[in-house]
């Protein structure tokens, strides 16, 4: 047939076929006249292998495949097998035994618990996104300091519809429409999508992958979540996808001990099993089997249009003791903990995917402290574009669930996060993992009374936007969804018809546009710490923090916030200024309509307070956060001298 090349065997046995998902898997096709679909699996330690299917009545003697050269490919052509029908590869292993397997480069699945894959034709959809593509193409040059705020959706339970099916499940072209009015009205840039590829197990969120080449049947077909995204970028929102190159689970049909032998994964089980999670992991010591996932990547954004990749679990692959205890792992050659192969693994896929497709990015989801994740190679990083922070989100949840008498002990855990933000290009994340598993809602996490949490929550998101950082909120949290998220079930819109929860979606959505509206939140972040200045990062004892949002050199249209964390008013709050001149009142926490004409006048101060020059008074009602923005007319810059004001004295002793 020479399908597949012996130029194909050779770039795939060296990991380095970026388009092979165009000849392995099942592609519909004309041959001699005779049409029908071609097949191609890699089961190098396979002693037989066919295709069954509804094609042959599931009859492993009538389509046989066969092996090319050395390659571990075996192929077939089977007449008249056609788009829609199922099929999978019954595998005869040496020890005589056969197993039926999915097709690990297939485009379509049966619905679940069926697990079947579908013969499936990707092409000829007609994308309408160009201008979109472009426009990412040039804006990714500087996209650290672009604006970005993710909604994180997971779309099975963002609205459920059982008058669509009787899992509520609605198909990804309904899904879009109602989506994106949502996030255009609310003011986010980018939706991230948890559970894409094809997983058996709704309760695993997508997280444990079978079918990496296809979009889960649970929403639509291939075409289907191709309408989605375009429909996306028709409305100028990115699109990010969450991507797990780094385990699969152990199901039958799936991946694991695929032709009989530990193929994808590490055999050495001291490597290759995630027993926390009772997974498999990625031998990215196998050319073949890195080749799969790079392309992989490539494949969503070549074909899918997809704007990126947000890692999942990136620090279980880095470490090789990840998860284990002494004596269950094996260190690298060099004796330490890092996965060698892994660490290249990331380089060769950010370096591939900025080469051919440098509109699109990779975001590692890494709990740790490795260094230079964001670096590129040539700098000795491994390439991604963001990573998540994990230590902010912790630091910050763990101080937004305290009562407010003990905040004041742990106000280091609101300041600390400026010690390291620029070390890495971070996204400060609020996700789904922080709502499930007994861990409660944001709006639960926050104490006091309803109104009080409310006023919590809101004073916390107005934090989070001001902080140095692109931002990531999970979806029902922008309106105080009060119990914990279930993928069993929809989010609690109904919530909208109190006022308490209106008014929080209504402040965050404030707060979305400020951010977006305003370069000084975004526009100067890779200038590091010339973007943010503290002006009081030290008053515990009132649990109040003021900081300002700039542009380098100058304090010209900059945007001061105040938040306070207790259910005290403070009547005169003092606090440093950089300019003389009356910093107006953009948004209140408290008053969200910002009906009143408020102002706050700074005037020369002697001595200096908070080490600047100038000091103003403002009114902070209980759980307040103002922001203010800075007089419009400055003549020059005023930096503060590093002097010790009177009323900072005794604590700085």
């Amino acid at each position: 047939m020479n399908i597949i090349t012996e130029t194909d065997r050779y770039l795939f046995g060296n990991g380095l076929h970026y388009e092979i998902y165009e000849k392995m898997g099942a592609h519909v096709m004309e041959i001699d006249g005779v049409k029908g679909t071609y097949f191609a699996v890699w089961a190098p330690n396979a002693k037989a292998v066919s295709v069954v299917g509804d094609f042959n009545d599931w009859n492993g003697y009538e389509n046989i495949m066969h092996p090319l050269a050395t390659s571990g490919i075996w192929e077939a052509f089977v007449p008249g097998a056609d788009v829609g029908e199922i099929y999978k590869y019954a595998i005869t292993g040496r020890d005589g035994q056969t197993h039926y397997k999915a097709d690990p480069y297939g485009n379509g699945s049966e619905f679940r618990p069926g697990n079947a894959s579908k013969i499936t034709d990707i092409q000829g959809f007609k994308w309408s996104d160009k201008a979109w593509l472009e426009k990412q193409t040039e804006e990714v040059k500087d996209i650290v300091d672009r604006p970005i705020s993710i909604y994180e959706v997971h779309l099975g339970s963002w609205k459920k519809d059982y008058s669509y099916s009787s899992d509520g499940f609605r198909n990804y072209r309904e899904i879009a429409k109602d989506l994106a009015e949502y996030v255009k009205d609310m003011g986010y840039t980018h939706v991230e999508l948890m559970g894409i590829s094809e997983h058996p197990l709704d309760e695993s969120w997508g997280y444990q992958v079978t079918g990496y080449y296809c979009p889960t049947s649970r929403y639509g077909d291939a075409k289907d979540f191709m309408y989605f995204i375009d429909y996306m970028h028709k409305n100028g929102i990115g699109v990010i996808l969450d991507w797990v190159p780094a385990h699969f689970p152990k199901d039958e049909h799936g991946l694991a001990m695929f032709d009989g032998t530990p193929l994808y994964e590490y055999a050495d089980p001291r490597k290759g099993e995630q027993k926390d999670w009772g997974t498999k992991i990625f031998d990215y010591g196998k050319s073949e089997v890195v080749n799969f996932l790079v392309a992989n990547a490539l494949f969503w954004v070549e074909k899918f249009h997809v704007d990126a990749l947000r890692v999942d679990a990136v620090a279980s692959m880095l470490y090789l003791d990840y998860g284990r205890k002494a004596g269950e792992w094996v260190p690298n050659k060099y004796g330490g903990n890092g996965n060698l192969e892994a660490m290249e693994f990331f380089r060769h896929v950010n370096s591939i995917l900025h080469k051919r497709a440098p509109r699109a990015y990779l975001i590692a989801e890494e709990s740790t402290s490795w260094p230079n994740i964001t670096k590129s190679p040539e700098e000795g990083g491994l390439g991604f574009k963001f990573k998540w922070n994990m230590g902010w989100m912790h630091d910050f949840l763990d101080y937004m669930q305290l009562d407010p008498y003990f905040r004041r002990d742990n106000h280091n855990k609101m300041t600390f996060n400026m010690t390291y933000a620029f070390s890495e290009n971070f996204i400060l994340v609020l996700s789904h993992d922080e709502v499930v598993h007994l861990k409660k809602s944001l709006f639960y996490k926050m104490p006091g009374t309803i109104e009080e949490k409310a006023e919590n929550l809101k004073s916390a998101y107005a934090f989070m936007i001001g902080q140095p950082g692109k931002k990531l909120l999970f979806m029902g949290q922008d309106f105080g969804q009060r119990e914990e998220w279930s993928e069993e079930r929809g989010l609690d819109w109904y919530l909208l018809d109190e006022p308490v929860h209106a008014g929080i979606q209504k402040y965050f959505k404030k707060l979305l546009h400020l951010y977006k509206e305003n370069p000084v939140m975004y526009a100067y972040e890779s200038k590091e710490y010339d973007c943010f200045r503290w002006i009081n990062p030290n008053d515990r004892d009132k649990s109040v923090f003021s900081f300002i949002r700039k542009a380098p050199g100058t304090y010209n249209d900059s945007l001061v916030f105040i938040c306070n964390f207790t259910p005290v008013e403070r009547e005169e709050y003092v606090l440093g200024a950089p300019v003389p001149g009356k910093y107006k009142r953009v948004l209140s926490s408290v008053d969200i309509d910002g009906v009143e004409n408020v102002s706050y006048t700074a005037e020369p101060a002697d001595p200096q307070c908070d080490y600047f020059d100038y000091c103003m008074k403002v009114r902070l009602r209980p759980f307040e956060t103002i922001i203010l923005a800075t007089p419009k007319t400055i003549r020059k810059p005023v930096r503060g001298k590093r002097s010790v004001s009177k009323r900072h004295a005794k604590t700085k002793k």
